[in-house]
C-alpha cells in the first residue's frame, strides 16, 4: 500500500464530491475490504499480545483512536474480543474458540497427520499409525512403513481392541469415566500370556499412562510385537486420537524404549497442535 492507513482514514472522512455511483460503490466496497483486514489485524494483534488497550491497537494498526475503538466495538458485539473492565485492556472473546471448534471439527486428522507419521518412520524404521476411538475398540486410519519394516501387515483400518494396544491404552485413558468403566467391566480377551486381562490391574497402567504420557504394550496382543503410543487433543484438549510407534520387540526393546516413546510424544503435540491444541 501507498498510503498509511491514517492517509486512509482522512480520505474517508474527507467530504466534497461524492463522484457518479459506481465510483461511490467502488469507494464503499474498498472500505468495507479494508475495515476486514483492520479487524482481522485487531485479532492477530491480541492473539500475540494476550490483551491490549485501543491506544496500543491503534499505533499498531497505524490508525486514530476512534477507528481502533469503533473496529474493537463491532469485534465485542460478536463476541469475537472482550474487555477487562478493570484495566480497560481488550483481549480475544469465546467467540474466537467457537469459530475455532467449528474449523477444528472439519480438519482431517488423518491427511493431518500424512508427514508426520512418514517423518516418524523414516526416522525410527518403524511403523507409525494413527488410531481413533471405534464405539469399544481401536481403528487405525493412517499408517506410515519405516525402512526397517520387514512385515507386509496392514494395520490400515483394522479394529483392535483397546486393553492390549497402546493406542487403546492411550484412548482408554483418556476416556470419560464413566465410560471407561463401563468398558473394563466386561471380560477382556486374552490374546497372548501377557494380556492384561484384570481390571484393577489395567486401571492402575492407565492412570500411568495419563502420568507419563504416553501408552505402552509389549506383546500384549500379538507375540513378538511391541509399540508406543501418545495422545493426540482436539483444540479444546480432548484427546481424540493416539499416534503409535510399532515394531519387534528385539527393536523396540528396554533401552531403545526411552527414546521411541519420547519421539512418539512428541510427534503427538506436534499433530496436536495442527489440529488446533495450543493456540
Amino acid at each position: 500500500m501507498t498510503r498509511t492507513h491514517k492517509q486512509a482514514d482522512r480520505s474517508e472522512e474527507t467530504t466534497g464530491n461524492p463522484g457518479t455511483p459506481e465510483r461511490q460503490s467502488g469507494r464503499g466496497a474498498a472500505s468495507a475490504v479494508q475495515s476486514v483486514d483492520r479487524a482481522v489485524s485487531v485479532l492477530e494483534i491480541l492473539a500475540r499480545h494476550g490483551e491490549a488497550g485501543v491506544t496500543e491497537i491503534a499505533e499498531e494498526l497505524d490508525v486514530h483512536k476512534s477507528t481502533a475503538f469503533r473496529l474493537l466495538g463491532v469485534l465485542e458485539n460478536r463476541g469475537l474480543v472482550a474487555q477487562a473492565k478493570d484495566r480497560g485492556k481488550y483481549y480475544l472473546g469465546a467467540g474466537v474458540l467457537r469459530l475455532a471448534g467449528a474449523a477444528a471439527v472439519r480438519l482431517d486428522i488423518s491427511q493431518e497427520g500424512v508427514p508426520i507419521c512418514r517423518e516418524v518412520a523414516d526416522e525410527l524404521g518403524e511403523t507409525v499409525n494413527i488410531a481413533v476411538l471405534d464405539d469399544d475398540a481401536a481403528v487405525n486410519i493412517m499408517q506410515a512403513r519405516g525402512t526397517a519394516s520387514v512385515t507386509a501387515q496392514n494395520w490400515l483400518g483394522r479394529r483392535t481392541p483397546l486393553h492390549a494396544t497402546s493406542s487403546g491404552k492411550v484412548l482408554l485413558a483418556h476416556m470419560p469415566p464413566t465410560l471407561r468403566e463401563g468398558l473394563l467391566a466386561r471380560p477382556l480377551p486374552r490374546f497372548t500370556d501377557r494380556t492384561i486381562t484384570g481390571a484393577a490391574m489395567l486401571s492402575a497402567e492407565l492412570e500411568a499412562v495419563v502420568g507419563q504420557g504416553y501408552g505402552v504394550t509389549m506383546e500384549e496382543l500379538e507375540l513378538g510385537l511391541a509399540a508406543v503410543a501418545a495422545p493426540v487433543r482436539a483444540h479444546d484438549g480432548k484427546v481424540i486420537a493416539a499416534i503409535s510407534v510399532s515394531g519387534p520387540v528385539y527393536r523396540l526393546n528396554a533401552d531403545r524404549l526411552p527414546e521411541v516413546a519420547k519421539r512418539t510424544v512428541a510427534a503427538g503435540a506436534e499433530l496436536s497442535r495442527r489440529m488446533g491444541y495450543g493456540f
